[in-house]
Parts: structure tokens; C-alpha cells; sequence
């Protein structure tokens, strides 16, 4: 698949993964919701594995991505779907928006991929107040809503700094094949944070919460995982997290159309803040070269 095809695909997979999150929740838990997708997810990339004869590297950097993949996304979903509970589908994507600016200040201080410039520096002033305005929001959301945004914040910090280790670990395993170490290192501890949290199985599962699970394996999990991996191989870090400049647009679209989700104006604001904080961030440098050239 061609770079700008992936790149699209993982906005439109991402964009819609906040709503079915909350969805695939609905009367079964939140912890029994995330080991559900993830074990769907397992069992699809063994089967394409198989069936496409992709072979799984068992070197020691194929073990280290495998163990820092699994680790980050076990941190990043297990709080994700845990403040699912107190905040909007959407303002899960408006946070997850900051990837890009967390994601450079680490590629930054771990990767040496560019020096902090004054745009960029502007950029992450910009995200840090979008990040305030929407932690108002979320405060006037009611009760719960805060410690869900800071729980979410900890979910973001991990998945971006996790992309940061990858890039550093910098192995060339196959991405399905990624995806299935990923996969195989996070699903245990799911397992134990579900039997932890409940242990019980749900009497009935319904049909959202089924079909919203099964899209998040097969979508969300799997196709999702090993197109972003197949993108932090051929793109530097700063760039993949470019790909949250869309999704919380969209997301808070798609959740206050299909969820009938509130959005406060100061959630509106702090997307509009953090999404020019990264242009900014990302072109500022550019932008004031035509300037001063004009």
C-alpha cells in the first residue's frame, strides 16, 4: 500500500475508533470491552500471518519492539477505555490530538530528529492551553469527567512516547507481524486487569457492543496497528503523529451526530488551539521563511 493511502486509512480508523470505544462498552465493562477487541485482534493476525506465510522475527529487536509495543499499548488503551466512562468519544480524539507535540518533544530529547525552534516551541505552547481549555470543558461535564481527562492525558503521554521507542529500537520486522508481537505481550496483561477490575463474564452482550468490539479487533487492533506500523518505518515519528491533526474534528462530529455527545464551546477552542498548535509546529518555520522572503 502507498504511503498517502495508509496515512488515510489510519485518520478514518482512528476517527472512528473514540465512538466505538464507548460503544463497545455498553453493558459488558470497560475491561472485558478491551480484552474482547484485543483478543480478536490476536487471533485475525495469527490467521493472516498464516495464510499470507509472514514470518514472525524472534530477534532481539523484534523482541524489544514487541515488548515496547505491547507495553504502550497497554497503558495507552487500558486508561483509554477505563476514562471512556467520564469523558466523550470526542474529547478522547481532542486529546489524543497532543500526540504529535508530545511525540517530537520526546523524538527530541531521545531521538535528536530536530532541535526546538521558536514555531515549534509556539506549537506546544498552543497545545498545552488547547489542553487546558478542554480540561474546563471537561470539568463542566460533570462529576468524574476530570480524573477521566487526566487518566486519558497519562493514555496519550504513553502511546506517543512509545512511538518515540520504537523508532529508537528501530527494527524492520514485517508490520503484521508487529502487530501480532504487540498484540501477544499486551493480551495477558488485559486478561489480569479484567479479572482484577470484574473477573465476570456479561450475561448478554449487546449487538453495538458486539459489532463496535469486532471493529475495533479487526479495524482498530490489527489493520489500524500494522498500517501505523508500516508508516513509523518509512516516515520520521513527528510526521505519523500528524495523523491526530484530523481525527478530532471528526471524532467530534461523529459523536455528537451519532452519540448525541455534548460539546462545550471550550472544547471546540482547545481542538482549534492544539490542531494550530501543530501546523504551527509543523510548518511554523516555513510559513515565516515565505514571510520574510514576501
Amino acid at each position: 500500500m502507498s504511503l498517502p493511502a495508509a496515512f488515510v486509512s489510519v485518520i478514518l480508523i482512528w476517527s472512528t475508533t473514540p465512538l466505538a470505544i464507548k460503544w463497545s462498552a455498553l453493558g459488558i465493562g470497560f475491561s472485558f470491552a478491551v480484552f474482547s477487541r484485543m483478543t480478536v485482534g490476536v487471533l485475525l493476525c495469527a490467521v493472516l500471518l498464516a495464510v499470507f506465510r509472514v514470518p514472525l522475527p524472534l530477534h532481539r529487536k523484534a523482541l524489544l519492539t514487541y515488548l515496547a509495543g505491547g507495553l504502550s499499548m497497554f497503558a495507552a488503551m487500558a486508561l483509554t477505555y477505563w476514562s471512556s466512562q467520564f469523558v466523550s468519544s470526542g474529547m478522547i480524539s481532542v486529546l489524543f490530538g497532543l500526540s504529535p507535540l508530545i511525540t517530537s518533544l520526546g523524538a527530541m530529547l531521545w531521538l535528536k530528529e530536530e532541535m526546538l525552534t521558536p514555531s515549534k516551541l509556539a506549537g506546544m505552547l498552543l497545545g498545552v492551553l488547547g489542553l487546558l481549555l478542554v480540561f474546563q470543558g471537561g470539568i463542566d461535564l460533570g462529576e468524574g469527567a476530570a480524573i477521566g481527562l487526566l487518566a486519558l492525558f497519562v493514555a496519550v503521554a504513553s502511546q506517543s512516547l512509545g512511538l518515540v521507542w520504537l523508532k529508537r529500537i528501530g527494527d524492520d520486522s514485517p508490520p503484521l507481524a508487529m502487530t501480532l508481537g504487540t498484540l501477544v505481550v499486551a493480551l495477558p496483561l488485559f486478561f489480569i486487569a479484567w479479572w482484577l477490575v470484574d473477573g465476570h463474564l456479561p450475561e448478554a452482550v449487546p449487538e453495538r457492543a458486539m459489532a463496535a468490539t469486532v471493529y475495533l479487533g479487526v479495524f482498530g487492533s490489527v489493520l489500524g496497528f500494522a498500517l501505523y506500523y508500516y508508516l513509523i518505518k518509512h516516515m520520521e515519528a513527528g510526521r505519523v503523529a500528524l495523523i491526530t491533526l484530523v481525527t478530532p474534528v471528526l471524532a467530534l462530529l461523529l459523536g455528537h451526530g451519532l452519540n448525541d455527545e455534548a460539546v462545550l464551546p471550550q472544547v471546540w477552542l482547545g481542538a482549534a488551539s492544539i490542531i494550530f498548535g501543530l501546523c504551527l509546529h509543523q510548518w511554523g518555520a516555513r510559513w515565516w521563511a515565505i514571510i520574510r522572503a514576501g
